[in-house]
Order: structure tokens, then sequence, then C-alpha cells
């Protein structure tokens, strides 16, 4: 648990109807199985300690009796599992029956929480046997000298972590237009669980796990469901098995349907948590009506099964990857081409290297060219040679200009650097960097003037990943008049001109494409080396797909250096050892605190994804913002790797 995450299951055991005895031990069963994997939550289906299809059963006095004794049991049985259980079972109380959660907690029964909505129309009967459970809470004995809350206004606090409160709807709470869960995830619960037996029919499957994800999606939860399955009567019905659990829109787990056992995710409360303070629309609603409810588990160490894509950025999946990177560029092309419209420009400048980010702002800017039936002869293409510009990127730079139909202008600016460097009393033997940031100055002038010249509007190249390490030339690539690549990470980067490469339908354009993608990453500003590239950028800063799964878990989810840490390794586990990981993951806290002044007065953008650097938008940031407690984190793991090893 520590970090935040909280190993939770769903489980169907096989039960058989009316049998209560037999049931308790398929629950006891699976209860002891959810411990050895260090589950700290458990749901099992609605009624299962009984069976959901008992029809008449209902109203034996003897099926009642001895499903009370067996979750006293039960909870004896479990005293010494460090876990919360839920259970469903049929509940007397003055008079009324209740289709109710019972709510165990280290050989304690801590309520009962009926369901809310009974449904009694087409194959449901319920209203026959159960009433609906009240909202407000009170105490009832359930057993003789055995008083325990019973209401569904109950919240379940974790001591020790409060972010864990759990609450629990049943079934047809899920499926009415106002569950409970809405009121119960506003009035504080983070983690929600509903027991349920939905019969399965053609195409119900997939319409309830629509409901299960767009639930935690809208209420910022994990949602938690089990359903009941085998042993099930069925006179006029099935029922599937189909356990799921979602996190915030994801689907973490789902079990095969036409079965039993169990399925289990490891659920991220910090991270919800985290989810909430961001949105602000989430409005948590006042309290006074709830009863809070505390239990306790042990704070430890969770193994994580969860997975962590080593690159967040990058859709998965062939087809979903197509889908992505052309919604991508059409957003991209469609914030250059409101800029365009607006501005009355009908010339575009762009400085093309060779590189990858000059590539993909060629190609989105081509596209809003067509978009807007302007001819892509109208885009100024410059490239610039230098000291470090290799034959490889300026050959590139310039075949690429060619097959989209763009115009192509050769500025060399060594002269004009040159000259620059006598200026200011700069020698050209030393490559430090004002030999460096000079190059790219002059660069982005050129293309300023050019742009005066032409009445058109310089497009940026520069990329997120560049801009959250402060990557650029304060004023120099820094700067442009509209940045299209400005929040796309350099991983992603590499996938839309590879998707471009792949869907060109021109050979030749393609091959040109496949050349740049396989060319290291480089200002080049400093000269090569038997004609190649001598600088290569994540030699000097760090990889680049290290640094995108960093600012994805910081921006993002507010993760802390010790949790992006221990993500990070199980992600790129295999690719990079632990010490690599935290040298880069140090360099990219003092890099991103140190360069926010540069992220601070940068040009328009379009946000193409979750995760940005506006000033204007997605971080306000201040530029003299310490790193100080960032830092200390980072130390305590450092000693603690040490003290390890």
């Amino acid at each position: 648990m520590r970090d935040g995450f909280v190993k939770v299951a769903a489980a169907t055991p096989k039960i058989r109807v009316a049998d209560v005895k037999h049931n308790g031990e398929e629950i006891r069963r699976a209860a002891a199985q959810a411990q050895e994997k260090g589950v700290k939550i458990l749901v099992f289906p609605e009624l299962c300690l009984t069976g959901y299809t008992c029809g008449d059963l209902f109203l034996q006095e003897l099926l009642l009796r001895r499903a009370k004794e067996e979750l006293a049991r039960i909870a004896e049985d479990t005293r010494e599992a460090d876990m919360l259980l839920f259970i469903g079972m049929p509940l007397e109380v003055s008079g009324r029956l209740y289709n109710v959660a019972a709510v165990l907690n280290r050989g304690e029964v801590l309520a009962f929480i009926p369901k809310t909505h009974i449904p009694n129309y087409a194959e449901f009967y319920e209203a026959r046997h159960f009433a609906p459970g009240p909202r407000t809470a009170g105490k009832i004995s359930w057993m003789p000298g055995r008083e325990v809350l019973f209401g569904t206004d109950i919240l379940l606090q974790c001591q020790g972590m409060e972010e864990l409160t759990v609450a629990a709807e049943i079934c047809e709470d899920l499926w009415v237009a106002s569950p409970p869960s809405e009121r119960h995830a506003l009035a504080g619960a983070a983690v929600l669980v509903n027991l349920s037996a939905s019969d399965e029919m053609t195409g119900k499957g997939d319409y309830r796990r629509m409901l299960v994800e767009s639930q935690s999606a809208r209420l910022l939860s994990a949602y938690i469901y089990a359903d009941a399955g085998e042993g099930e009567s069925s006179t006029d019905l099935v029922f599937a098995g189909h356990d799921l659990i979602a996190e915030n829109g994801t689907l973490l787990a789902e079990s095969p349907r036409f079965g039993s056992g169990m399925v289990t995710a490891d659920v991220d409360v910090r991270r919800l948590a985290g989810e909430r303070r961001r949105t602000t629309t989430f409005r948590p609603e006042r309290e006074e009506d709830y009863v809070k409810l505390p239990f306790q588990l042990e704070i430890g160490e969770t193994k994580l099964e969860r997975v962590f894509p080593p690159r967040p950025f990058v859709p998965e999946g062939e087809r979903d990857w197509e889908k992505r990177c052309e919604e991508i560029l059409a957003i991209q092309a469609a914030g250059l081409r409101k800029r365009l419209e607006h501005t009355g420009a009908s010339q575009a400048v762009i400085g093309i290297s060779g590189g990858l980010d000059s590539t993909l702002a060629l190609l989105v800017t081509a596209r809003a060219f067509q978009e807007l039936g302007l001819p892509v002869s109208g885009i100024l293409a410059v490239t610039m040679p230098c000291f470090g510009t290799t034959d490889r990127t300026y050959q590139n730079a310039c075949r690429l200009v060619e097959r989209l139909g763009a115009s192509l202008r050769e500025v060399d600016i060594r002269e004009a650097v040159l000259t620059h460097f006598r200026d200011i009393g700069q020698e050209e033997s030393c490559h430090d960097v004002t030999y460096e940031n000079s190059q790219a100055r002059e660069r982005t002038q050129v293309l300023m003037d050019l742009a005066n010249q032409s009445g058109g509007l310089v497009v940026g190249t520069g990329d997120l990943s560049e801009l959250a390490l402060g990557w650029a030339t304060y004023n120099g690539d820094h700067m442009s008049m509209y940045g299209v690549n400005a929040s796309v990470p350099k991983t992603l980067v590499r996938h839309l001109v590879r998707y471009c490469a792949r869907t060109s339908g021109d050979p030749e354009l393609s091959a040109v494409l496949e050349d740049i993608l396989d060319t290291p990453v480089s200002p080049e500003l400093l000269p090569p080396e038997d004609g190649k590239i001598s600088q290569k950028t994540e030699d000097l800063v760090g990889p680049y797909e290290l640094h995108d799964f960093f600012l994805y878990y910081v921006l993002r989810f507010g993760y802390s250096p010790a949790k992006v840490f221990r993500v990070a390794k199980l992600a790129f586990a295999g690719d990079y050892d632990e010490g690599t990981i935290f040298q880069w993951l140090e360099r990219f806290y003092r890099r991103f605190f140190s360069q926010q002044f540069k992220r601070s007065c940068l040009p328009d953008g379009p946000k193409v994804g979750s995760v940005a650097v506006s000033p204007r938008g997605d971080l306000r940031m201040p530029s003299d913002a310490c790193a100080a407690l960032w830092l200390e984190e980072l130390e305590k793991v450092s000693r603690a790797r040490k003290g390890k090893a």
C-alpha cells in the first residue's frame, strides 16, 4: 500500500443455490487465496452466501438464520486476514428483508449496506422479496449482543491512509439514472464496489464493461464489480461471472465469462486523489449524512502486478496506433490552419534540418496548406548549414522538401556567425555554450526576417520533451510564431513521422522519412567527426524515452520522485538498470525546475494530449520555483539504494 497502491480483487465462487455451508466454504477458500496474493479489498457477488436465484426460498426463516450464522463463522475464520471483505447476503431487519453487502474486517462485521434500487421488470422480480434500503445509517442488532451499522450512506476509511475510502452499491444501483455511487464519490469514496448478479444476454457484456469504465471515469474513482456466475440456477437465466476492475476510465482487469474465479488489480488511490484535486469540476459535497467507519490494514509494500507502459505517450496496438496518429496530426494541422487564416498569411517559413522535429513540423505545415487549398510551394523551407551540419542531414532535408513540393532556400550562416564571434570576442575554437547558441539564434533571426519579407509566419519545430528539459536556445529555436510540436513529446514525434512514412503513398518520400528516423537526434552545433554527427543529444541529457516517462507521471499524475523511480524501474526492467534510471531522473528534476523561465514565454501551439507545458494553460508554474523538496526526496531514495547495496 506504499505510494497509494492497493491490491484489490473481485471473486466469483462456484456456489450451490441455498447451500449456505458450501457457499461459506467457497468464500473462505477465495479469501485465503486472496490473502496469499496480498489483496486488501475483496468483493464477492450479490447474495452469494445463499445464491441470487433462491426465489421464494428467501422467505424461509431457516435460510436467513443459517446465512447469518455462516457469516459469523466467516468473520471469525478471516480474523487474521489483512483485508476488507464485501459479501452479499439476505438480511431481515425489523420484519423486512433486504439485499445487503456485509462488510468484514479482521474478524468483525462492520456494517450491512443494503441495495437501493430493487428491480421488478422483465426477468427480475426482487420486489417480491426485498425492500429498498434506507440511506441514513443506524444501528441494528443482527445477532444477539451484536450491533452493527445498517444503511447505504456509509464510508469505510482506512486508518493511516485516508485516501483509501470505500463505499458500496449493489447490482441494479449502477444501472439506474442516478446511481448511489455518485453520491458516495462526492462524499469522499475513492474506491467503489458493486456486488452484482447480472444475468447474461447477447451484447450485455459489452454494455456492462462500458458502464463500469464510464462510472469510474465520471467519478474519478476505482470501481470493483463482482458478478454472480457458476452455480446459480439456470431455470431461466445464465450468469457469467463477469468480474471487472476499472480505474478512472481504464479497465485494469476483467475475468473471462462463464466461469468462476478471481481477478486482481493494483489501484492507485493517491493518483485518484491527485485527479480529483486537479479537476475543479469534481466538487465534493458535504458529508454530514454519511457515517465514516474506520477499518484497519497494514500499510506495507504492495507487490505490483500493474503494468506501466514505458512509452505512455505512444498509442498501443496497430489499429489504435494509426487512428491516434491521424488524430494528432489533424489537431496539429487544425491549429496551424486557424492561425494562418486569422493572420491572413498565405506563406509559412520553417527551418529544416533533416532531423525529426523539423520533419514533423514540415509535414504538418504541408497538411495545413493542403486543407486551406493553398499551394504547398507557399511553404519556404530554409536549410541553414553551419559548423555541425552533416551531409546526411543536409541531403535528407533537401530531398524531403522536394518530395513535399515546398520551396527550398539555403542560407549558409557560417560567415554571419563568424562575424558575430568577432564582434563579441568569441574564439571559434572555443566550443562552449556561446558557440552553440550563436548558431541557433542566427538561424532564428534568418527565419524571422524571411517571414517579414514574405508576409509569412514562422512555424516552430521544438517539441514537448525539449521544452520540459529546457533543451532549447532561449530566443533561438525556443522562439517562433506558432509551435506546432509544442505538446508532442520526442517519443511521439518519432511515431508520427513513422506513420507518415508508412502512409505517404510516395516511395521516395517514405525512404527519406525512414532515413531521418534512423538518424541520431542531434542539434548539430558542434563540428562532425569524419563526416558523422559528433553531438548526440541523448548522450548529454539522457534517453528521451526515460524523460518522457518521467514527464508523464510528474505532470499528468503528480507522482513524487520516489514513486516515479519505483514505477520507472518496473517499466524499464531489462532496458535500464536502477543507477541509470536514477541518474537521469535526478537530471530531469534539476533541469525541469531550472528551465521554467523558457517555458514561461513560449509561443502559442496546439495541445494534442493530456500533458502540455503552455504557461497559458496546463503549467502555471513560477520561473523561480525551488526544487529543494523534490531533490530532498531523491536524496532519501539514493540513501535507501546505498543501504540496500
